[in-house]
């Protein structure tokens, strides 16, 4: 895919925030090919950033989507048409895409743009839709969607739609590292020596330190890179891999800590320090709109 193009609006738009798979467990493999998994999502308060703009006739007009993707094929577009599609809702929508979070880093970035959509639009269309409405809709485009649609850190089970809000997590200050390199997910998942037999933990267990991410080891094996930002980061704080990867975090008690370490990132990698967040800002940028 080519570089990912920036656009600058005007207003507060709204924060589709990154997340981070605190630990990840793969339990198991269903019959049907998906795989059981185990994980807790917290929120960063960095992300990307949409802007809407009611447009009649039933048109949907998609600008900064993804280099390489139809727009057809975006799952913001998908998003705003299968909303428009259930609703019956008769006008359309110029969505503005300010994309920030890398494509398979494994920040849910995709995921959190399609959440945010269904949350924006459900408010500027005011179409009433609860949110376990948008969540199961949600869940159609992606198994992740559910979790930024809820907008509470969560302990999540089955293929990630079953979740539990979580509210007692700590939130410390995260580095975030991209070693710019994109990861398939699928790829990571078909990896025929993936632990897919990890016993399944309990949340206090997790709360008490327990938990590691069972795709890390395939992936390093895989990607060297990742593994010299792991080594890299690890000599500062504990480091995991999020997601699929490729993108790594530690958590650091103070800000200052965390960009301080941030300065010394070696190039070609990228990084930013966000804070933890148990509430999605897209909730509170909700609770603005009214």
């Amino acid at each position: 895919m080519g570089a990912v193009v920036r656009f600058a609006r005007e207003g507060e738009g709204w924060p589709a925030p990154a997340k981070i798979n605190r630990f990840l467990h793969v339990t198991g493999q269903r019959a049907d090919g998906y795989h059981e998994l185990q994980t807790v999502f917290q929120f960063l308060d960095y992300g990307d950033r949409l802007w809407f703009e009611r447009l009649p006739g039933g048109l949907l007009e998609l600008t900064g989507g993804l280099p390489g993707v139809a727009t057809e094929d975006d799952l913001v577009f998908r998003a705003a048409r299968a909303l428009q599609r259930l609703s019956g809702y008769p006008g359309g929508v110029r969505i503005t895409l300010d994309k920030r979070l890398p494509v398979g880093g494994g920040l849910g970035g995709g995921s959190s743009d399609a959440a945010t959509t269904l949350v924006a639009l459900n408010h500027l269309w005011q179409l009433g839709l609860d949110v376990h409405d948008l969540a199961d809709l949600g869940l159609q485009l992606g198994a992740d969607v559910p979790v930024f649609v809820h907008g509470q850190a969560a302990w999540a089970e089955g293929v990630g739609e079953r979740l539990t809000p979580l509210d007692q997590l700590d939130s410390p200050w995260f580095l975030v590292l991209d070693p710019a390199l994109s990861i398939s997910t699928a790829e990571i998942f078909s990896d025929p020596q993936l632990t897919r037999n990890t016993r399944p933990l309990k949340i206090p267990a997790f709360l008490s330190g327990a938990g590691a991410n069972d795709l890390q080891a395939v992936v390093v094996r895989h990607y060297p890179e990742v593994a010299n930002a792991l080594n890299w980061l690890s000599k500062y704080q504990p480091a995991r891999m999020t997601g699929s990867g490729a993108c790594v975090f530690a958590a650091f008690p103070e800000e200052a800590e965390a960009r301080a370490v941030l300065e010394q990132l070696p190039a070609p990698w990228t990084g930013f320090v966000a804070r933890g967040c148990n509430r999605s800002p897209l909730m509170e940028r909700l609770a603005r709109a009214g």
